[in-house]
């Protein structure tokens, strides 16, 4: 694992301190991010800056409950970037185009349309994969997601694969 990924993770554990919840998504989203980028092969440093997305997209959920009693994706998407910013700036060892692009696709982890490049897929991809197991999504709204969301030849087999759906 990079360094600078790894201080990035210890500082987002460190961020979500007491809510395991939020930490195993994160981890999970992480992990899967990874995978599609590896699988897609995206080059490293895009890869790199995908994974830091991928870390903090949900650094708005304690903030947008604190301050909305909800978190739905808007507000994370409105909240999340200057959060992520200072976490980064202060840990993680990333350059300002490096912050900035984390910072975009933090501000945009929930938006499907338009996509903004594959960063921004991969990262919607590992979300919907993380959410749709623990959200306990219906087979309708699985099917919908598998074909609303997923591009990457990767991300589309693993999400048909792990929730038993058919391949077109």
């Amino acid at each position: 694992m990079q360094e600078r990924i790894r201080r990035l993770f210890l500082a987002m554990i460190g961020f979500d301190r007491g809510d395991p919840d939020l930490i195993q998504h994160f981890t999970k989203v992480h992990s899967y991010a990874r995978l599609i980028a590896a699988s897609e092969g995206i080059d490293p440093h895009t890869a790199e800056v995908l994974e830091a997305a991928a870390l903090v997209h949900d650094i708005a959920i304690p903030l947008c409950n604190q301050k909305y009693g909800r978190h739905p994706g808007p507000l994370q998407e409105k909240e999340g970037p200057p959060l992520a910013r200072r976490l980064l700036s202060e840990v993680s060892g990333f350059d300002e185009a490096e912050i900035s692009r984390v910072c975009a696709l933090v501000g945009e982890h929930h938006t499907v349309d338009p996509v903004d490049g594959i960063d921004h897929q991969i990262l919607l991809e590992a979300d919907f994969i993380v959410n749709s197991f623990e959200n306990g999504h219906d087979r309708a709204t699985l099917e919908h997601t598998y074909s609303r969301v997923f591009a990457t030849k990767s991300g589309r087999e693993i999400y048909a694969t792990m929730f038993g759906l058919e391949q077109p």
